[in-house]
């Protein structure tokens, strides 16, 4: 059974690469959409009391720029699941149906406790 959530934000001042310091301009920066799309997936891993989920890898392509204002939709699907290891397929497009990016992300479950010691 194919396991997928979609959710869409606004782009605001705070997501540009001019006020994220990724580049100049107040555009939808690449660093915004990276972290969109890894909580659309982490947000499709259900974890117990005591445990997380932690991101390990991502590979994204940034295609097309979007203003602020604009509406931006992603859809994390799972792919692979091993255990405590999950790899997603991303998209994310805009408000005209416009793929402006699209990746994997692998996520794997932790003891949060177990986690924290180690730091």
């Amino acid at each position: 059974m194919e396991q997928q959530l979609t959710q869409t934000i606004t782009v605001d001042e705070n997501q540009t690469a001019e006020n994220l310091g990724s580049g100049l301009l107040p555009v939808f920066s690449t660093p915004a959409l990276v972290a969109f799309m890894e909580n659309t997936a982490m947000k499709l891993i259900s974890t117990p009391e005591g445990k997380s989920s932690v991101g390990t890898a991502i590979s994204v392509k940034h295609l097309k720029a979007s203003a602020v204002g604009e509406q931006i939709t992603c859809t994390a699907t799972l792919i692979e699941n091993e255990g405590r290891r999950y790899v997603f397929a991303l998209t994310a497009t805009d408000s005209k149906g416009n793929l402006i990016g699209e990746g994997t992300h692998e996520r794997f479950v932790i003891d949060i406790e177990k986690f924290m010691s180690k730091l």
